[in-house]
């Protein structure tokens, strides 16, 4: 009997190491060969141009905004709009005109209007701000047309998107930025200063996050599309608010790469219940989970957890924090800084030498720190990107930066690979969620090109 008991005992352990064996087993993703005559668009600078003409398509929720930012930019002229309803390309074209500036070309009045924006030899750069499934279409024909593409978030949302989106940007050499406004925060900014300072040490974890209950929002979207998006899609939908500045201060494809994914959601319980009440009906099928968390891991051994609800009655938080060997970074619930002993040597701030990573620096001590560690960008334009606004004034950060660099033929602040590997959150946590929480390869979406550049930067012209 005891003998018996002991192989039946074996057999459990050797059946729990197949178990831990298939469960450990990392998904592969391909990647596929660049085509011939193609090279990638890291550090990639056009010509530069002296004024930048912009057109604009999609003027529902976020593309007024964008309007409002560009006339206030230096050298960026609105030339071009496009909506599908026409009383939202007339709104737009009258706050252009209010400004004194030259009414733009107007399109509308179809789904595919915005071909006719593309195709005008007046603009140079497609801003595209419409619902999800259009940014990638939109800004394909803008770079098949010579175009620039800044497109909003999430920029795409399958694998096969975003390599249809690199390969177009590397065969026609134009830009195709996403607008992560993120990553132009002053929380965020200055923290990235810090890291690239020395202050937090070495880079150890971040978490990101989307943490907002649209209740009142959700009648706002056009025909109900972003709810309708949740509906029929599984995953991390709306990653890079969170991702995208963590990534930064990481140096993703400038020293360090992403290379698993492991993702989890809940059960959909609030997301069909919002359908019914918009609707009028039980959805037949809810594909997404009410709360999803995907955890990242980087080569240089770095762990990044990224979360995603739109659907619960939660504060909001995009849950920015970095942990460094040296100091700790954190904006949501509680906007702080936390540093070792020694770490800081300022005389100029109260109390340093009883600085602890035990709690949080406090007022007085991180406005002195922000002395010496509040980022150049902030300096620069800070006080007027909070006059001009825009969540606070990140939107007319991000806009004025995209203009300056192609005013000045510089590589722009994010790339297509950039855009990639923030978007491939969305499809990557969809097949783990699928294969029962596997871990999923990420693509090298640069083919060969993740250490060509060494820690992330902000380009300015040559002195």
């Amino acid at each position: 009997m005891k003998k018996l008991l002991l192989t039946l005992a074996a057999c459990a352990l050797s059946v729990a190491g197949t178990l831990a064996a298939d469960n450990t087993r990392t998904i592969k993703t391909d990647v596929p060969a660049r085509p011939a005559g193609q090279q990638d668009m890291i550090e990639f600078a056009a010509a530069p141009m002296e004024t930048v003409r912009v057109g604009v398509v999609g003027l529902g929720m976020r593309g007024p905004g964008a309007v409002e930012r560009m006339l206030e930019i230096p050298g960026a002229e609105v030339t071009a709009l496009c909506d599908i309803e026409p009383t939202r390309v007339e709104k737009a074209a009258k706050m252009v005109t209010d400004a004194g500036k030259k009414k733009p070309a107007m399109y509308s009045g179809g789904p595919e209007e915005y071909k006719k924006l593309c195709e005008d030899p007046n603009v140079d750069l497609v801003y595209v701000v419409t619902d999800w499934d259009d940014h990638v279409p939109v800004a394909l024909y803008a770079m098949e047309h010579g175009k620039h593409a800044a497109i909003e978030v999430p920029a795409a949302h399958t694998l096969e998107q975003i390599w249809d989106l690199i390969n177009t940007s590397e065969r026609t050499r134009k830009h195709c930025m996403m607008l992560e406004n993120c990553c132009y925060d002053f929380f965020e900014l200055n923290t990235l200063y810090m890291a690239q300072q020395g202050l937090l040490g070495d880079i150890l974890h971040g978490e990101g996050a989307y943490i907002h209950n649209l209740e009142p929002f959700w009648r706002h979207y056009h025909d109900n599309w972003r709810l309708d998006f949740n509906r029929r899609t599984r995953g991390d939908v709306y990653a890079t608010h969170g991702l995208g500045p963590v990534a930064q201060v990481m140096d993703i494809h400038r020293g360090d790469n992403f290379t698993t994914l492991v993702a989890m959601d809940t059960k959909a319980a609030t997301g069909p219940e919002i359908w019914e009440k918009q609707e009028g009906e039980k959805p037949a099928s809810f594909a997404n989970g009410d709360h999803t968390m995907s955890m990242l891991r980087t080569k240089n051994g770095r762990t990044v957890l990224v979360e995603h609800d739109v659907m619960n009655p939660r504060p909001y938080s995009r849950m920015y924090q970095i942990t460094g060997t040296k100091g700790f970074a954190n904006k949501y619930p509680t906007e702080g800084y936390a540093f070792e002993k020694g770490q800081i040597s300022s005389s100029e701030m109260p109390d340093h030498e009883n600085l602890s990573g035990h709690e949080f620096m406090t007022d007085a001590q991180v406005e002195a720190l922000l002395k010496d560690y509040t980022h150049p960008l902030i300096t620069e334009i800070g006080e007027k990107a909070k006059e001009v606004g825009g969540h606070g004034g990140m939107d007319y950060i991000m806009d004025y930066r995209l203009i300056y660099c192609l005013r000045n033929g510089l590589p722009l602040d994010m790339d297509v690979y950039d855009l990639a590997e923030w978007c491939a959150v969305a499809p990557l946590s969809k097949i783990s969620l699928e294969n029962g929480s596997a871990p999923v390869e990420f693509p090298d979406f640069t083919r060969g090109g993740l250490d060509k550049v060494k820690g992330y930067k902000h380009h300015y012209p040559a002195k």
